[in-house]
């Protein structure tokens, strides 16, 4: 099975190609990583294509397609929900939607009573926020939450092991936990979602689940409703409602 998986949800752009047969750890064939605030929907066509070509393949090869759908930014989020359906169309492929959450949380290994408070800065002091425990098993859900009760939620969920911190909103997060006499744990992983943990995912979730559970295209995860409004005040998903625009 080849795999191909891709971001651009949050500050960064990544794509990443990995061949998967049998039970085994999947093999990378291809990664790019860069950060990148804008210009996704100019950049990410071009970067799938040098990561496939870099592995000699192309869209023909493909088996099935993996994409963050959130949380992240109103923009990023519809670059990359857009791209996947429209090649997972094109070529019949099944897609896999993972969070941004998840896949920041990937990487890490906790053991026992652990815990990993992983946050992305939402501006406005709050972050999108989300405690996980070992082997990347959720205690919440995601969210969006003033900083002060997110300090105060993790602060709750510790356990008497250690408390990590990842995502962009750590830094921020830590300040809160401060004062609640909450020590914690930076993680030496990329703060921003990358694409070979968005595949890591994806694969097992095939695995488990079978390529035919994937052939619906995956919902966008909006946590906080978009801040533009179209004439007459309405929000996107208002005048969608209302038949006034597709989405």
């Amino acid at each position: 099975m080849i795999l191909l998986a891709f971001d651009t949800a949050q500050g960064a752009l990544s794509a990443a190609l990995f061949e998967a047969g049998g039970e085994g750890e999947p093999v990378l064939l291809s990664h790019f990583f860069e950060v990148r605030s804008r210009g996704h929907a100019e950049r990410l066509l071009p970067v799938l294509e040098e990561v496939l070509a870099e592995a000699g393949t192309g869209f023909a090869d493909l088996d099935a397609l993996a994409v963050t759908v959130g949380p992240g930014t109103f923009t990023g989020l519809r670059v990359g929900l857009a791209a996947a359906r429209g090649i997972a169309l094109a070529r019949k492929l099944p897609c896999v939607g993972v969070t941004t959450l998840e896949a920041v949380a990937e990487p890490v290994e906790l053991h026992g009573a652990e815990r990993l408070a992983v946050s992305f800065d939402a501006r406005r002091e709050e972050v999108y926020f989300q405690i996980f425990e070992q082997n990347q098993g959720t205690v919440t859900e995601p969210a969006l939450l003033p900083l002060k009760i997110a300090a105060e939620n993790a602060a709750q969920h510790k356990a008497a092991a250690k408390l990590f911190l990842a995502g962009t909103g750590a830094p921020l997060l830590a300040e809160h936990l401060l004062p609640l006499g909450v020590e914690t744990l930076p993680v030496e992983t990329r703060p921003e979602p990358d694409a070979r943990a968005v595949g890591k995912i994806a694969i097992r979730r095939i695995r488990a689940q079978g390529l035919d559970a994937f052939r619906v295209p995956p919902a966008p995860l909006y946590i906080r409703a978009p801040d533009a409004k179209l004439p007459g005040g309405l929000t996107l998903e208002e005048a969608q409602a209302q038949g006034r625009i597709r989405g």
